[in-house]
């Protein structure tokens, strides 16, 4: 039986160093999860995430807490370098050498999804401690005995701390293609149940495989019933309570209380809903494995059908249906009318 929800804040960190540590949620803890993984990074106070690339997965992050420091080195020996906040986001292309460094006063935590459900990752230090004296010499042109010191292991070092934090330049403050101010960004839809703002391509064009939402329900607002046809789910419960149930092909159907930390999965196409069960707000971090996801709601598809159709099949008089409204296109975030049992 395939479980759609896992209590991500529940599982111990699987790598720790003196400067912080990752929990992951990978296929092999989440059997779930396909074309999609989550981290969560944890960086204390002066610590860095070594130069590392993956080799099989984009990485799209955000920014829970803190401000740091990103610097990638891509194709065509393109370098960005660009400061973080609470709320902002960012993306690394697969492959691409990056590093991550809290230039902060307090404890950074990210989210850091991926593009594929198992993600491999180099390290510069297990990179470099594969190579001879003699071949690191000879790619700066230096005597082989500069490197003798040099500490090898094809175990990465991961996460150190630094004596000293790298000096913010002006260049830093410069926006760059590769980070998007989310929080900060005018929502796609704001109402009286809560508001949505999204990363996607069409608003951020460097994304090519993966988009976020920053869905927020207030104590009035429900996610209505609804699918994605091409893009599967991959949620975390930024704060609040909230409950989700989802229909799986078999006839199931799994109905999860979500806590804070918590993270679930939906595969593309299964019909589910969120809804809010406390009067405080209900704030999830969306990640989907299209740069375009799209929705089919209920509020504007199931009236698309003849009444007649709908009674039939639902075995009720169609003046059930005469007496729903008509909608034209969905309303993604509904008020709560009735009560939530």
């Amino acid at each position: 039986m395939t479980c759609h929800h896992l209590c991500f804040h529940k599982i111990k960190p699987q790598d720790v160093t003196d400067g912080g540590y990752r929990i992951r949620a990978t296929k092999r803890n989440f059997p779930a999860l396909h074309n999609m993984s989550l981290y969560k990074l944890t960086l204390h106070k002066g610590a860095v995430r070594e130069p590392h690339w993956h080799a099989n997965a984009d990485e799209l992050g955000y920014c829970l807490q803190g401000t740091v420091l990103v610097s990638i080195y891509g194709n065509k020996n393109t370098k960005e370098t660009f400061i973080l906040k609470e709320g902002d986001v960012f993306l690394i292309p697969s492959g691409a050498l990056h590093s991550i460094e809290n230039i902060g006063s307090k404890t950074v935590e990210l989210l850091l999804q991926f593009s594929h459900e198992e993600p491999e990752d180099f390290g510069l230090s297990s990179v470099f401690g594969m190579f001879s004296d003699e071949v690191l010499g000879n790619t700066w042109d230096v005597k082989s005995q500069l490197f003798q010191s040099v500490k090898r292991s094809t175990k990465e070092s991961f996460i150190v701390k630094t004596r000293d934090k790298t000096p913010v330049e002006k260049d830093f403050l410069y926006t760059s293609p590769y980070q998007f101010a989310l929080e900060a960004s005018f929502p796609l839809l704001a109402n009286a149940g809560g508001s949505a703002k999204v990363a996607r391509q069409n608003v951020w064009p460097v994304l090519t495989r993966q988009s976020l939402y920053s869905l927020r329900l207030t104590g009035k607002g429900m996610r209505e019933p609804h699918w994605h046809p091409e893009t599967a789910e991959l949620g975390y419960v930024a704060n609040g309570k909230g409950r989700m149930s989802i229909l799986s092909p078999s006839g199931k159907i799994d109905t999860y209380t979500m806590e804070k930390g918590d993270i679930y999965f939906i595969p593309k196409a299964y019909p589910h809903h969120i809804e809010n069960l406390k009067n405080s707000e209900l704030h999830l971090l969306i990640f989907f494995d299209q740069s375009m996801p799209q929705d089919i709601g209920f509020s504007g598809s199931v009236k698309s059908f003849p009444d007649e159709v709908l009674s039939r099949i639902l075995h009720c008089p169609k003046e059930i249906f005469e007496k729903l409204p008509t909608y034209y296109e969905d309303l993604f975030i509904v008020r709560k009318k009735n009560p939530l049992s």
